[in-house]
Formats: C-alpha cells, sequence, structure tokens
C-alpha cells in the first residue's frame, strides 16, 4: 500500500477528484465541512439518506454508493462519527478500522481519505487499518483463492500545506509499523510443522540482510556451552533442535546501552507431560509470537530508521511430551544459577525467558529489558482479549509502555508485582517453584520472571491479545505497535 498527500484549498474540490473512492466522515446532524459540499452538489442525497435512515451518523457505521452524481469518485463512503448520547466520542481507530474493513470489500485501487480532519492520530489509524485489512495469509492453501487485493493508494486530503513534512513522517512510521505487524502475523500463522525455531532463525537472519541488522543464531551445543540449562530442559522432549537468536540494531551511538527486547518463541506448545487439552491445542502454533513480535518490532524500527539500540533475544523451541522429555518434579539449573523445581512443564515460558534474560543482561547491560510472551492463561481470564497484561519493576517504564499503547489502540493494563505474591513461589527442593497455583496466575509468572532481572524491567503477557479464536482465527500482530510507538517515544525524548 502507498500514500500520498494531497492539499485542498476547500472541501469541494474533493469532490472533482477523479479516484475509486471518498471517504467522508458523516454526523447525525445537519452536514458540514465535506459532508455539507457532497449534499449540495447531489441535490441535497445526504440529508435525503438521514432522513430515510439509510445512515444516521452513528460512530462506525458506513454506506458505500456507486457512481453518486456530482462526484467524479466512483464510490462514495460515508463513515459515521457521532458520539453516543452518553459515553465517550468515538475512537479514531474505531472510525479508521469500520472504514478500512469497508474499502477491502471493494477493487478501490485509488482511495481519498478524507475522515480525520487532517488529524495526525486519524490518519495514522488509517494506515495501520487499511493494511490490517487488506492482510492476507493464503501461502498454503491451493485451487482456486480469492483474488489478492489491489494495491491501493491513500490519498489524504488537508487543507494545511505547512504539515505536510510532520504528516509524512508521521504515515511512514504508521507504514512501518503495519509491515512490522504483517511480518509478526505471517510468522504466527504460519503452520507449526513449518514455523520451527529453525524457520524463525532463518527468518531473524532474512530480516537481519534485508535490513542490515546483526543476527547470531546459537544451535543446542552452544546454548548447552551457555549453560542455559533450564531453556533446554524444555526442548529436550522434542525431535526440532532449539535456538538462541540474538538481533542488534544499531540506530544510536555506539556507547548508549540498548534496549533489550525478549521474546517466548514456543513454535508449539502441546504442554508436555503436563499436556494440554485436545480442544483448541492447534492454536498453540500462536506460543512464538512473544518471538514474532520482537522481529516485527526490529523490523519497523530499521524501516523508520529509529534512532535508538535495541538488542532482540529469542528463544526458540517446542515443548513436547516424551520418554526424555521434562518431568513434574524435575529440579533443573537456570543460566543464573538459581534451582528450579518444575511442578508443571506447561508453565515452560518461564523457564526458557528465565534464562534469556539471564543472558541478555549478562551480555548486554541494556538500559532497559522488556519481554513478551503467550505466558499465561490467567492472563486471559484477568483482562480478556482488549488489553495485554503489564508488569513493570519501574513506574515511569510502565507508564511509557501503557501511553504508547493508547496511542495506537494497542493497549495494556498494568498489573501487580506486590512481594507477598512471592510466597507461593517457594519450593521445598530447590531455590523456586516454577508454578504458585491458580490464584493470581498471571502475576506469580511475572513474578517468577521479576526473580531473574536486574535494572529497569517490563513484562508483556500477551496471552489474550497475540492472535483472535474463531472465524477470524489468526495472528494480530500486537503488541508491535505498542514497543515501537514506545521506542519512537524514547527516541524523541
Amino acid at each position: 500500500m502507498k500514500f500520498q498527500l494531497h492539499t485542498f484549498a476547500h472541501p469541494a474540490r474533493l469532490l472533482e477528484t477523479d479516484c475509486d473512492c471518498l471517504v467522508a466522515g458523516i454526523g447525525g446532524q445537519k452536514p458540514k465541512g465535506l459532508a455539507k459540499a457532497i449534499d449540495q452538489a447531489t441535490g441535497g442525497l445526504l440529508t435525503r439518506l438521514q432522513g430515510e435512515g439509510e445512515i444516521t451518523g452513528k460512530a462506525g457505521q458506513t454506506l458505500m454508493l456507486q457512481a453518486v452524481a456530482g462526484l467524479k469518485a466512483r464510490r462514495l463512503l460515508l463513515v459515521g462519527t457521532d458520539a453516543p448520547a452518553s459515553g465517550p466520542a468515538p475512537e479514531p481507530a474505531a472510525l479508521a478500522r469500520a472504514a478500512a474493513r469497508a474499502v477491502a470489500a471493494t477493487r478501490a485501487a485509488n482511495v481519498v481519505w478524507a475522515l480525520g480532519d487532517g488529524d495526525e492520530e486519524a490518519w495514522t489509524h488509517a494506515v495501520l487499518e487499511m493494511q490490517q485489512a487488506d492482510y492476507r495469509f493464503d501461502a498454503y492453501r491451493t485451487g482456486e483463492q480469492p483474488a489478492p487485493p489491489p494495491e491501493r493508494t491513500l490519498t489524504f486530503a488537508t487543507d494545511d500545506a505547512k504539515r505536510h513534512g510532520a504528516l509524512r513522517a508521521r504515515l511512514e512510521q504508521a507504514q512501518a509499523i503495519a509491515h512490522g505487524m504483517a511480518l509478526a502475523r505471517d510468522l504466527g500463522n504460519t503452520p507449526p510443522n513449518i514455523c520451527t525455531p529453525a524457520h524463525l532463525a532463518d527468518a531473524a537472519q532474512a530480516l537481519g540482510r534485508d535490513w542490515g541488522l546483526e543476527v547470531e543464531v546459537f544451535d543446542r551445543a552452544a546454548i548447552e556451552a551457555l549453560g542455559m540449562h533450564s531453556f533446554l530442559a524444555v526442548a529436550q522432549g522434542s525431535t526440532q533442535e532449539p535456538r538462541l537468536i540474538v538481533l542488534r540494531y544499531q540506530g544510536d551511538k555506539a556507547r548508549r546501552a540498548p534496549v533489550a527486547l525478549v521474546g517466548k518463541g514456543v513454535t508449539f506448545d502441546s504442554g508436555g507431560i503436563s499436556i494440554k487439552p485436545a480442544e483448541a491445542m492447534d492454536e498453540m502454533k500462536y506460543d512464538m509470537c512473544g518471538a514474532a513480535s520482537v522481529l516485527g518490532t526490529l523490523r519497523a524500527c530499521a524501516e523508520m530508521r529509529l534512532k535508538v539500540n535495541l538488542v532482540g533475544v529469542i528463544v526458540a523451541c517446542e515443548n513436547m511430551p516424551a520418554g526424555n522429555a521434562l518431568k513434574p518434579g524435575d529440579v533443573v539449573r537456570s543460566l543464573s544459577g538459581t534451582t528450579i523445581e518444575v511442578l508443571n512443564t506447561d508453565a515452560e515460558g518461564r523457564l526458557i525467558l528465565c534464562d534469556a534474560l539471564t543472558y541478555a543482561q549478562r551480555r548486554f547491560e541494556p538500559a532497559e529489558t522488556i519481554d513478551i510472551a503467550t505466558l499465561t492463561g490467567a492472563c486471559v481470564i484477568a483482562l480478556g482479549h482488549v488489553r495485554s497484561g503489564l508488569y513493570a519493576n519501574d513506574d515511569a517504564l510502565g507508564q511509557a509502555l501503557l501511553a504508547a499503547g493508547d496511542k495506537l489502540s494497542d493497549p495494556a493494563w498494568r498489573m501487580p508485582l506486590d512481594a507477598a505474591y512471592h510466597e507461593s513461589l517457594k519450593s521445598r527442593v530447590a531455590d523456586i517453584a516454577n508454578i504458585g497455583g491458580r490464584p493470581g496466575g498471571s502475576v506469580t509468572a511475572a513474578c517468577f520472571l521479576s526473580r531473574f532481572v536486574q535494572g529497569r524491567w517490563a513484562h508483556l503477557d500477551i496471552a489474550g491479545t497475540a492472535w483472535k479464536s474463531g472465524a477470524d482465527k489468526g495472528g494480530t500482530g500486537r503488541p508491535v505497535p505498542l514497543l515501537a510507538q514506545y521506542l519512537i517515544d524514547r527516541a524523541a525524548s
């Protein structure tokens, strides 16, 4: 998808624009602005449609009209923008999503987007939502397939030529974020017999070649030599070889400490000996979405040429049952030297992340560390599929991540790390147990990880937000927008 900016001195000039679709907002009151110009040019068409109840102006309502007399546009998409009688104003992301879905259902290639009245936030969402709406994953389909979406060009209409530079820069950022989300979605949607730890390593190396990143890949022997025994304990029941993947993006001065992004890359999670129920187990291919989001964020930052230093550390393996698999009751030694009693092999994400966190901090001495993982079903119970769980040992870091997510409608919710929660992680035979029981399961998982970090640290539990189930099953690309926006804000500070 491409975008461009055009200045229109008066809304009426948009009616003379030759395009496949003109996207315009309409409220429930008397038409004004562009809607008023359209209404006048069409002999009161919008007034009549509102009077007949065809469109009320309710936020997110859409109506697609074809070959409207008085407009050069071949289609006119009206999008309701009114806030409800009681409640908050409609979010720009929701309006952009409604419009994008309506456009995506057409073959309109040249789209003039006048929704948002030149607002930077609204147009950022337009780019993100249009890319999301046009996303397809058909790599493994055979036979007749739906036609791919056309190569679309979004032309954003503004009456302020002085703001072109700032608007263009922000739209370019949005496009880079959308590309990062698409990469994360592709990796998550790839079948687990294809998307193995080696496949993730190949994807990282391709990313390095395309965007100038330094990439290192460690095999089982090298991981063993490092002393990452907790990580290897999870991997030992699978015939797929584990990988430790390290990526470096140098966008700032070499002396500046990097931000470390640590991703959980369990390419299939059966639960191991503590095996999961069969229902929806196919969705456990998405247990590597933390790793996918690290790759997507690095791609977005490299495309933006963001002035920040980043390190990505990905621990990739499968969690499978086998005669040599990790067992409940086993004790493993982490890279930090801490011994861990494994009470449930399905709490494997923390076992691989603890070694990754130790490795990232020892080797790179990051300014801050953020780990991303589809870690607990308990987080889904707590927050559903709307907000990711956010844990942080630093208030400023936690607040900055929350604010970044809110900017791009990739929201998170701050969760507690009270010392009292650590009590349930006590072990009778080792330094720590890998689970603390059902109560507060997402919290105790984060508390477990906190034992392996020093300095500023945050943990994102994306088990409820990394993919969707049901009819529209598939990866979402979250939390690439949150992470990318956080790094944009950080680079600008």
